[in-house]
């Protein structure tokens, strides 16, 4: 099973990215072909249409969503909403490559607002491209970080529990 983590902030500090590295490094121990894409490193191209040329790391991305079975999708709140970073990803995406792929959503936020907001929003758009997506999301604070690093024991089982369902969920879709 192929799987992807997709780390959704642009941000260069972004606690996204430790969080979803995280995500990734555990997710590795149970799925070795495993693969990060972190938005903050800024090699994603911004969408200019389907007939332009994009440099190798954008069209990686692209191809590794498609090809992946299973997304694991983080994304900070920026002004209620997910961030502008991840849309833009998803404009690579041909949604008749994708039906059936499963998604595991992590969402971060400064404070305890609007998770269910973002959750709702990505879900809508995962169910445009036909994922089916783990009705448990994760929803952590800034305070789960520290030192670059998921600091919160609370928090790291959350994201453990978020993976191995949303990986039990792909296997049995698989049967």
């Amino acid at each position: 099973m192929r799987v992807v983590v997709i780390s959704g902030s642009p941000r260069k500090t972004a606690n996204t990215q430790f969080v979803m590295r995280y995500v990734y490094e555990y997710t590795r121990t149970k799925n070795q072909d495993t693969r990060l894409i972190n938005l903050s490193d800024g090699q994603v191209e911004c969408y200019r249409g389907p007939d332009e040329d994009y440099n190798q790391a954008t069209i990686d991305a692209a191809n590794d969503l498609m090809d992946a079975d299973v997304w694991l999708i983080g994304t900070p709140i920026y002004n209620s909403f997910f961030s502008s970073a991840l849309k833009n990803l998803f404009e690579y995406v041909n949604y008749k490559k994708t039906e059936g792929k499963v998604a595991g959503i992590t969402i971060l936020a400064a404070g305890q607002i609007g998770f269910i907001d973002v959750q709702t929003l990505l879900t809508q758009l995962l169910s445009y491209f036909r994922i089916i997506t783990n009705p448990k999301a994760v929803f952590l604070t800034t305070e789960a970080v520290s030192d670059s690093t998921v600091s919160d024991a609370d928090a790291q089982n959350k994201l453990k529990q978020m993976v191995d369902e949303t990986l039990e969920i792909a296997a049995k879709l698989r049967k």
